[in-house]
């Protein structure tokens, strides 16, 4: 018996460029083979779906513009450094309200795609920034006061999540699929008169 092993997933994420050299930054520091030459694709980015399908076909693509269609831009702060107990460093959304509420909804939409893969049963919305460290001979240590620290003025930072990106990560690979305006309606076929 083989097991398999995905060369990459695909996320539904909203596209933070607000802070996108940070995190281009620090993925590059831990795995260079993450960071996309696509000009599209946004490394920083909150998660609303993922893993999602390995590839989604015209109807999964549609389903999820017409979940979009119903849903309002979201303005969000993104301010104070968190860390998550197995060390990644993140910031929280405020308000997270509107952000679950959209995974729920794509999640009763694709319900054989739970957000983690089913590993964590009320998900935190948040972005990726860093992670725990100790330090080494190369380094400082990291944690949310350095991290803090070390982004500045740059927090708290507020944004307009208007946008969902179709991403797929792979080593190498990290490109933009599709993206969504939230509220605008999709696309309707001609009609043949």
């Amino acid at each position: 018996m083989s097991t398999e092993i995905p060369a990459g997933h695909s996320v539904l994420a909203f596209p933070v460029p607000e802070l996108d050299a940070w995190v281009r930054d620090r993925t590059r520091h831990y795995d260079a083979s993450f960071v996309s030459a696509d000009p599209a694709f946004v490394h920083a980015h909150i998660t609303v779906l993922g893993p999602w399908l390995a590839s989604p076909g015209p109807d999964d693509l549609g389903r999820v513009a017409e979940v979009l269609a119903e849903t309002e831009p979201i303005d969000v702060t993104l301010g104070a450094v968190h860390a998550f107990p197995d060390g990644l460093l993140h910031l929280r959304p405020v308000p997270e309200d509107p952000i679950r509420d959209l995974t729920a909804r794509l999640t009763q939409e694709f319900p054989d795609h739970p957000p983690y893969g089913g590993a964590y049963p009320d998900p935190t919305p948040h972005l990726t920034l860093d992670q725990v460290s100790t330090g080494s001979a190369a380094g400082d240590p990291v944690t949310a006061h350095t991290v803090s620290q070390r982004l500045g003025e740059t927090l708290p930072v507020t944004v307009r999540l208007d946008r969902l990106d179709l991403q797929w990560w792979a080593n190498h690979d990290c490109r933009l699929l599709h993206s969504w305006w939230l509220g605008e309606q999709p696309e309707q076929p001609e009609q043949a008169s």
